[in-house]
C-alpha cells in the first residue's frame, strides 16, 4: 500500500449469500469490530434483496454498502436486472462490475462491463471494476498482455475525472473460491502492470491516485503480505466477508 498517494479500500464481496435478516444480522456483529478503523474504507456489497437491510444496519458506522452489478440502460424491458438510477435512490455509493463470475457465467463482456461502468459513473457511484486472467493465460506467460488489454477496454471512453471513482479489482480468475492465492510477487507484478497501463491512457497523477486491489482468496492468513506491497491498495474479499472475525483481521491488516 502507498498510503500517502491512494486511498485503501477493503471491499468484501457476498456473492449470493446472506438474507436480509442474515445480512443486518452480520453488520451488527462487525460493526463495533471494525469501529474507529479508518485507515481503510470498509466495503460490503450485498445482493439486491439484501442492500437495504444492510444499510440500515450499517447507519451511523464506518461501513458502507454496495452492490454486486449494475445494468447500463436507466430503464427498459430487461427483467432481472436492476438500474443505477434505482440503486442510486436507495443511497448505494459502491458497485461491483466485471467480476468474474458475471463474465464466467452470465456472459459479461469488456463491452458490456465498459458500458456498466459508465451507467454507475454517470449515476454519481463508486465502481470496483474487477479484471484478471484464467489459470492457462497465466501458464501461457501472457498475463501482462490480457490484464492490459482489459484495462484499456473496460475503461475505453471514461474521463480523467470520471476515474477518480473507479477502483480496480486485480483478481486472478484461477484464485477464485478456489483457495489457490497469487503470490504476494504476481499480485505486486500485476497490479503494477495494470497501473502502467492506466499512467499511459490518463497521466502519471492519476495512475498514482487510483486504488488496486486484489482479489482472488485474500484471507485473514495472507491480507499483511500482500497489503504490504506497494501497488497492492486493498483487497476484494469472497468467503473471508463472510466470517466477521477473518474480516475483521484483514482490516486490522490495512491499518
Amino acid at each position: 500500500m502507498n498510503t500517502a498517494k491512494r486511498r485503501t479500500v477493503i471491499a468484501g464481496n457476498w456473492k449470493m449469500n446472506f438474507t436480509p435478516s442474515e445480512a443486518k444480522a452480520f453488520i451488527e456483529e462487525i460493526k463495533p469490530m471494525v469501529a474507529g478503523k479508518d485507515n481503510c474504507d470498509i466495503v460490503f456489497c450485498a445482493p439486491f434483496v439484501s442492500i437495504a437491510a444492510a444499510m440500515e444496519a450499517a447507519k451511523g458506522s464506518n461501513i458502507k454498502i454496495g452492490a454486486e452489478n449494475v445494468h447500463f440502460e436507466d430503464h427498459g424491458a430487461f427483467t432481472g436486472e436492476v438500474s443505477a438510477k434505482m440503486l442510486k435512490e436507495i443511497g448505494v455509493e459502491y458497485v461491483l462490475v466485471g467480476h468474474s463470475e458475471r463474465r464466467q457465467y452470465f456472459g459479461e463482456t469488456d463491452e458490456t462491463v465498459n458500458l456498466r461502468t459508465k451507467a454507475a459513473l454517470a449515476a454519481g457511484m463508486k465502481v470496483i471494476l474487477c479484471l484478471g486472467e484464467v489459470k492457462e493465460q497465466r501458464l501461457s506467460g501472457i498475463t501482462d498482455e490480457v490484464v492490459g488489454m482489459q484495462t484499456k477496454l473496460d475503461l475505453a471512453g471514461i474521463s480523467v475525472e470520471d476515474l477518480k471513482n473507479v477502483i480496480i479489482a486485480y483478481e486472478p480468475v484461477w484464485a477464485i473460491g478456489t483457495g489457490l492465492t497469487a503470490t504476494p510477487e504476481q499480485a505486486e507484478e500485476t497490479c503494477a502492470v495494470i497501473r502502467r497501463v492506466v499512467a499511459s491512457l490518463y497521466g502519471d497523477d492519476a495512475a498514482e491516485a487510483m486504488t488496486i486491489q486484489y482479489g482472488g482468496s485474500m484471507n485473514d492468513k495472507n491480507a499483511a503480505e500482500l497489503l504490504a506491497k506497494t501497488n497492492v491498495d486493498g483487497g476484494l474479499i469472497g468467503g473471508a466477508s463472510l466470517v466477521a472475525e477473518k474480516f475483521t483481521a484483514i482490516v486490522d491488516a490495512a491499518q
